[in-house]
């Protein structure tokens, strides 16, 4: 392939884009509040500082920045650490090693870089052919699978709820598929792009799982992340594209949020703007628009949605109707003999509330340094982060809660979200009656709103708002000053402790 220029749009520096979604974490804090969930939330909160300072140092390049392998791809073992690349475990042509997570992950990604190879004739995730590197047993009980920008990373789960992240084929081409859309079209985490970044990587997930199997449109079960909770789980995976929002309903995890259609919209500040809850729909669109073509999924629907992602229509501030539009364009211009295939691509969209996806590409996209499209959700995403004047974020049509009301002057709230799973984490503190008042005292006299970053959320992930009774801050957990660190881990350990 030759290298196009969407390799050089986006920097991979400071991006990390993780599988676990917020309002799932937050379910299993709330089920179980001594359970080691908030342990494993503080590790990765140190972990997510330690990197964040790495990245600061670093210098952005064009490219991931990796160790010749003399391959496609290598696997490095963490071993429980959280230093990256890790030891050097498989290269590309070794054999098994007996180690689930590193024959998984080399198996897995694999399969992932000959989808878009051979499908798509793009070599690696920049379609430069850069040799991908991957990283397994990373942290302790890390809950969690993320692209850092450089680099595929998986923990091993807890082993209560989630599974080895390497093990579903999806989750690693899910992945994959954000270094694929950090190289093309960009689309920003937040709102209504934030959410099409969330469904690009599930669809691609999706055809590789499909193409792995030998199976057409009609045969697939349209499943993410089949495999990845523990057996007792009630769950049939973590999202189903075809029927959003039915895929678990456990006492732990709750019942699966995401949504399917434009009349459930969730409009929420959590969650990057509820990503992961409407990445449902333009799942659904898509799901709709494959069995309606039929054959196997990757032929032509597969085929559309990658020309609409890369082909330079579908910008940072794509909205659903803007993308709607490009898939649209996509399919007439790729298949001008049969018209059918644009029909069922229109239909599809239509059939989840956006009929104003048949309307022509220019209408959708803004000029350059215009204003990002309008709607629910949509938009630029508001600077980071900020003190609000009024009451803390909505509560979403799905249950998604923002934080309780207003902290008395004796408390302080955290609540973390983001993540792959999309799930949330919340816990408060006395700072009269718990032995950590006074230190917590100290470092919030210290936080200066001035001092904090102002960083665009990054796919999967963290997000984290502070709340007491003299301020309220949602910050990405790129810009955590020690002290605001410091000040989380303390909330969200206290049961740990």
């Amino acid at each position: 392939m030759t290298p196009t220029a969407d390799a050089d749009r986006r920097s991979p520096q400071a991006i990390r884009c993780s599988f676990v979604p917020p309002y799932l974490l937050r379910r299993l804090a709330e089920s179980d509040p001594g359970r080691r969930l908030l342990a494993d939330g503080r590790d990765t909160l140190a972990v997510d500082e330690r990197m964040r300072s790495r990245r600061e140092a670093a210098t952005a390049t064009t490219a991931p920045a990796v160790p010749d392998t003399g391959g496609n791809r290598v696997v490095y073992d963490a071993g429980g650490a959280e230093e990256l690349p890790g030891r050097r475990a498989r290269d590309e042509d070794d054999p098994a090693t007996g180690d689930a997570a590193v024959d998984e992950a080399h198996a897995h990604s694999g399969v992932s870089w000959d989808l878009f190879a051979e499908v798509f004739d793009r070599p690696s995730v920049d379609g430069r052919g850069t040799p991908l590197t991957v990283t397994v047993h990373y942290g302790r009980d890390y809950d969690n699978a993320f692209w850092d920008g450089e680099q595929l990373v998986f923990g091993d789960g807890d082993g209560e709820v989630f599974d080895r992240f390497t093990k579903p084929l999806d989750v690693t081409a899910h992945e994959f598929t954000h270094g694929v859309t950090q190289f093309s079209a960009g689309l920003t985490y937040q709102g209504q792009s934030g959410a099409l970044n969330e469904s690009v990587s599930d669809v691609f997930a999706s055809l590789a799982k499909q193409r792995s199997l030998g199976q057409d449109a009609s045969q697939a079960d349209w499943l993410i992340g089949q495999g990845l909770f523990m057996p007792d789980v009630k769950a049939t995976a973590l999202r189903s594209m075809l029927e959003p929002g039915t895929a678990y309903d456990d006492p732990r995890l709750g019942r699966d949020p995401q949504v399917g259609s434009m009349d459930d919209y969730v409009d929420t500040e959590e969650d990057n703007g509820g990503v992961h809850l409407n990445s449902g729909i333009p799942n659904r669109a898509f799901a709709l628009a494959a069995r309606a073509i039929g054959g196997p999924s990757w032929e032509k629907a597969g085929q559309v949605w990658y020309a609409a992602l890369t082909g330079g229509a579908v910008t940072p501030s794509t909205d659903f109707e803007g993308f709607a539009a490009a898939t649209v364009d996509a399919a007439a211009r790729l298949y001008p003999e049969d018209t059918s295939v644009a029909d069922h691509v229109r239909e599809a969209w239509q059939q989840v509330g956006l009929a104003r996806g048949t309307q022509a590409v220019a209408a959708q996209t803004p000029p350059s340094g215009g204003p990002a499209p309008a709607g629910p959700g949509g938009g630029s995403p508001s600077a980071k982060p900020q003190a609000p004047a009024g009451a803390p974020d909505p509560v979403g049509s799905a249950g998604v809660p923002s934080l309780p009301g207003q902290p008395g002057d004796d408390v302080v709230a955290v609540r973390r979200s983001g993540g792959f799973t999309g799930a949330s984490q919340f816990a408060q503190l006395s700072l009269t009656d718990d032995p950590a008042g006074t230190e917590l005292r100290r470092l919030l006299d210290q936080i200066s709103v001035s001092d904090l970053g102002r960083s665009e959320p990054q796919p999967d992930r963290f997000t984290y708002t502070v709340a007491c009774r003299s301020f309220e801050l949602t910050v990405p957990e790129q810009d955590l000053t020690p002290e605001l660190t410091r000040v989380v881990q303390i909330v969200l350990d206290q049961r740990a402790r």
